[in-house]
């Protein structure tokens, strides 16, 4: 044997790489090989292929995560794109059939005010009494219904969709006007539907709530607390007697409450003038309570129960909807928040990577 080779390199039961060897070469681990062969040389040892190969199994494995999180995005973005394109075009091409087909034979026209009601909402009043404008003066119409499913919303916008029901009605006495309650019409939504000379209810649904509300905080003293000055400027001595960052007298406690009271006051108001004497004298009526379809009709806040199909089944009419549908664009923000929504549940569901 020659003085300068080493045994160990030439024993049969020792399967360490030779200098030359091609499977040390190339399956050097990536975490601080330097450190690792020094330490390997104090030794006098060299690391065994079997820890070489581990450490390429924990390579290959953190690659083969990362390439399948770059395909999810990757894919949630294409998904994201194609549904707001195609949501875009389906959008725009509904609603060019819909002013290009105009329906003359007799029908029951149908707008719905559903959801809360605001002013940039689909539930604002003239996007409802544009469509009950348009329901009106479309020849064939028989009669009129407001499908209603709404918590409520804006005192505002609200009575405007009332005062345009009486209006409408007033001008067209010949075409029967219907409110008709879905799940629900409540506060605001029952204040539109008494502009209606008939309500129709189902016998579990929400109506009433007769009432005004305004909430909010007060955080004056967690800055006090804090020891945080709030600095507000303002000119008029209650100009700042809503912000909830500053207190609150009794002064102003009332005159709010009174601000109130005088809302509720123009709601009574409206309900009475629109259901007149079918009312019954029940003090509970006006103090913001709301009951089932059954108990609203025994109240005298609903005429009679049913449904809108039972309703054009007794008018022997096909319903048509008269609703102002969203722009192109509404469409395509609505599809991209729902399609984000989806997004984000998804990324919360638990996986195995």
């Amino acid at each position: 044997m020659h003085q300068d080779e080493d045994p160990r390199a030439t024993h049969q039961g020792d399967r360490t790489p030779s200098a030359g060897d091609d499977w040390g070469d190339k399956a050097k681990p990536t975490r601080d090989p330097q450190a690792e062969a020094e330490a390997s040389a104090q030794a006098g040892l060299a690391q065994p292929p079997e820890q070489w190969m581990q450490v390429w199994v924990r390579e290959v494995l953190q690659e083969q995560r990362r390439a399948r999180r770059a395909r999810f995005w990757g894919g949630l973005f294409k998904l994201l794109m194609a549904v707001v394109v195609i949501g875009g075009l389906v959008t725009a091409s509904s609603g060019w059939l819909q002013q290009t087909a105009p329906l003359t034979g007799p029908h029951l026209a149908v707008v719905r005010l559903d959801g809360t009601i605001s002013a940039d909402s689909p539930a604002s009043a003239d996007r409802v009494l544009d469509g009950l404008e348009k329901a009106y003066e479309a020849p064939g119409v028989k009669g009129v219904v407001l499908r209603i499913n709404s918590p409520g919303g804006s005192a505002v916008q609200a009575g405007q969709i009332y005062e345009g029901l009486r209006r409408l009605n007033h001008q067209y006495p010949d075409i029967p006007l219907t409110a008709v309650v879905e799940d629900i019409a409540a506060s605001g939504g029952y204040y539109a539907a008494t502009g209606a000379p008939t309500i129709i209810a189902d016998r579990a649904s929400l109506v009433g709530s007769i009432g005004v509300i305004s909430g909010g905080f007060g955080f004056d003293q967690v800055l006090e607390q804090l020891g945080i000055e709030r600095r507000l400027f303002t000119a008029g001595e209650n100009k700042a007697f809503l912000d909830p960052f500053s207190p609150m007298n009794d002064q102003q406690r009332a005159f709010w409450h009174e601000v109130l009271e005088n809302t509720h006051q123009q709601f009574i108001h409206a309900v009475k003038a629109g259901r007149g004497d079918r009312l019954k004298d029940d003090p509970r009526i006006f103090s913001g309570l709301v009951w089932n379809g059954q108990q609203a009709l025994e109240l005298g806040l609903v005429d009679q129960l049913g449904s809108l199909r039972e309703l054009a089944h007794e008018m022997d009419l096909e319903t048509v909807d008269y609703t102002p549908q969203p722009t192109s664009w509404e469409r395509i923000q609505g599809l991209a928040s729902e399609s984000l929504a989806q997004a984000l549940a998804l990324m919360a569901r638990p996986r195995l990577e």
